[in-house]
């Protein structure tokens, strides 16, 4: 089986899986966390699949192609994270850059 190959080129995995169960184990086992669709006219199989795969976009009836920082509004994306250290999904400057909090006091205490 291929499932685990990266192609790196125009090629598409497509399984045709028997019931929900399958696809989310097969997910499970040979997916990336980077993206997921399901193609389905059934409402609350929809939501099972957004609510079991676990990947940073996971789609219903659209395109995986979607999966890009412009596309999905968030300008530029300089890359897409499949961890959860940070950031989740296509990062731009934002998600790349931390923010230092600076304070001058004159003896302020909390209480």
């Amino acid at each position: 089986s291929d499932w685990s190959t990266e192609y790196l080129d125009l090629t598409l995995a497509v399984k045709v899986v028997a019931d929900m169960e399958e696809a989310v184990d097969h997910i499970r086992k040979y997916g990336s966390s980077h993206t997921d669709a399901i193609i389905t006219a059934n409402y609350d199989r929809a939501w099972k699949f957004l609510r079991e795969v676990n990947s940073s976009l996971v789609l219903v009836n659209a395109s995986t192609r979607l999966n890009d920082g412009f596309q999905l509004g968030l300008g530029a994306e300089m890359g897409i994270s499949t961890t959860r250290l940070h950031a989740f999904g296509p990062m731009g400057l934002e998600e790349l850059t931390i923010t230092k909090f600076i304070a001058f006091g004159d003896g302020q205490l909390r209480t």
